[in-house]
């Protein structure tokens, strides 16, 4: 029918219907700003200030929030390294190393993303110190360039003083999971 063309809703007698058409223009609308509004729900990222336990060389926990450290990746716990043609546990030294720094201070962590585990994961500071580039830079940790160059520099300082794990051998800790 005639009034079918150009789009809009048709009523019983094949004729557009003005408030019909206008109604769904409005509900399209609507959906769309939804839509829209579901995106932004996630809360803004918020700080999260406190006193930490460490977990292992690269996650800590701070009032029951797990928080993974932005673009490091530290030896597992489990994980063991040769210095001096030994092996020893760089794992566990990572996690000392990183609990003697920190002691009962208080960290702040910066969001930047959720993990597959639902973790936080964020730049964390004690003071203005950045934790995740201590840990690179003492050779506790490796920039882990899959997710961000930034302490690219700090790994290769770490290299060339043959500090932490860069002291001996060591299989880089994404390979050793």
């Amino acid at each position: 029918p005639a009034g079918a063309q150009g789009g809009g809703i048709v009523n019983q007698e094949g004729q557009k219907s003005e408030m019909i058409s206008a109604a769904a223009d409005v509900l399209l609308v609507l959906t769309a700003c939804v839509g829209a509004m579901g995106a932004a729900t996630r809360p803004a990222p918020a700080d999260i200030v406190g006193r930490a336990s460490v977990i292992d060389g690269d996650t800590i926990e701070i009032g029951g929030q797990r928080v993974r450290f932005f673009a490091i990746d530290a030896p597992e716990s489990s994980q063991l390294c040769r210095a001096e043609n030994k092996p020893y546990r760089c794992g566990q030294q990572s996690v000392f190393a990183l609990a003697d720094k920190i002691g009962e201070r208080t960290v702040r962590c910066l969001e930047r993303d959720i993990d597959r585990y639902q973790r936080v994961v964020a730049a964390c500071y004690l003071g203005k110190e950045d934790l995740g580039g201590w840990l690179v830079k003492e050779g506790m940790a490796l920039a882990f360039r899959r997710y961000s160059l930034d302490y690219v520099a700090e790994e290769d300082e770490a290299r060339v003083a043959k500090r932490g794990v860069w002291r001996g051998e060591f299989q880089p800790p994404w390979e050793w999971r």
